[in-house]
């Protein structure tokens, strides 16, 4: 008797498994009928997406991306004419650099050979001018030599 009357007051396991077995199928019937709808309408919407949406994406990504494309090359062109004037007109400026460049160390050569010429004509009247002074001063010397004789 005491072990029977253990049992049903104190000992509460077969009382707390059944209650543990009726939860979880509860919990399972009730999850797995929800979980269940939420796969098919999952399935429902990719299947929706790859025969409708993608390709409508496919279509309409090819068609912008066509569009695009033609738009980039006809900027790629402008791009590249513009690229040519630039490079056309840095050359016509170089060019003009060059000769001006040109024109000036021809005309610095010319003015060189000028001053050499005045500094040749001048070293000559120089030489000139010298050899008259030493010419009077030889002259005045003679001179005066004849004057001390006396």
């Amino acid at each position: 008797d005491v072990g029977e009357v253990y049992s049903r007051l104190l000992d509460h396991r077969p009382v707390i498994q059944g209650e543990i077995r009726y939860f979880v199928k509860e919990f399972e019937e009730k999850r797995g009928l929800r979980e269940l709808r939420v796969l098919e309408n999952l399935k429902n919407t990719i299947f929706e997406t790859n025969e409708r949406v993608l390709p409508k994406c496919e279509q309409a990504m090819q068609d912008n991306l066509s569009e695009t494309f033609k738009r980039l090359q006809a900027a790629n062109t402008m791009i590249h004419r513009l690229q040519e004037r630039g490079y056309e007109a840095r050359k016509l400026q170089a060019d003009k650099v060059m000769a001006r460049e040109e024109k000036c160390i021809a005309h610095w050569e010319e003015f060189m050979k000028e001053q050499q010429n005045k500094r040749a004509e001048v070293d000559e009247e120089h030489r000139k001018a010298l050899e008259r002074l030493k010419e009077q001063y030889s002259q005045m010397e003679k001179e005066l030599a004849k004057h001390v004789s006396f």
